[in-house]
């Protein structure tokens, strides 16, 4: 059965947890498919899907997995070697990594401002990157503050590969969905990839 995630879901979501799910479910071949925009699972015969939205799409079933919530995040690195910020206007001084997302609507860094009450303008300025995973990869070498979605990023924040900037956050009322085409069974393997993901969801979905 094929999973069609974003490639930073794949690699910092996904990937640390598979070995255990390969040693639970051996019988089951799973193609994990990353793409950078949300194709068609219905007419490509992918079995399950993960999106961002409010889980009503016409056609498919859902089942939450994380509440959309974004940390600023860093190297550790990077606070040693620059004022850590206490308040959400200070992130303002700071080196910021954006998220220039070609094909999907996302929140920006003027909506994470706008939502902690400090006036933001973009002026173009910080380091610009078109995939997420690049983002995230940025943040690790220390290029700055970065997006950070709860769900990719606190396997990373655990392990101390990234840290929190500070504890204030944004948080919409989207979440992140396992989907699959309503008209469509889902196989017993398929069944049992989208009960195991969202057995392994950390983040309070209904808050």
């Amino acid at each position: 059965m094929t999973l069609s995630v974003t490639t930073a879901f794949a690699n910092y979501w996904m990937v640390p947890r598979l070995g255990v799910f390969r040693e639970n479910n051996p019988d089951v071949d799973l193609r994990v498919q990353t793409t950078n925009k949300d194709v068609d699972i219905a007419s490509e015969s992918i079995s399950l899907a993960v999106r961002l939205g409010d889980g009503d799409w016409a056609g498919f079933q859902a089942v939450p997995l994380a509440r959309e919530e974004i940390f600023a995040v860093c190297s550790p690195s990077y606070l040693n070697t620059h004022t850590p910020p206490v308040m959400p206007a200070d992130l303002l001084t700071h080196s910021l990594i954006h998220l220039e997302e070609p094909f999907r609507p996302r929140a920006t860094w003027a909506d994470w401002f706008a939502q902690n009450g400090v006036a933001y303008r973009d002026a173009g300025e910080g380091l610009r990157l078109n995939d997420y995973a690049l983002v995230i990869q940025a943040a690790i070498a220390g290029e700055g503050i970065a997006f950070g979605w709860r769900h990719v990023v606190e396997l990373l924040i655990a392990q101390g590969v990234l840290v929190k900037a500070l504890e204030a956050s944004f948080r919409s009322d989207k979440r992140f969905f396992v989907v699959w085409p309503q008209a469509v069974a889902l196989s017993s393997e398929a069944s049992r990839v989208r009960d195991w993901l969202a057995s392994q969801a950390s983040v309070d979905v209904k808050g």
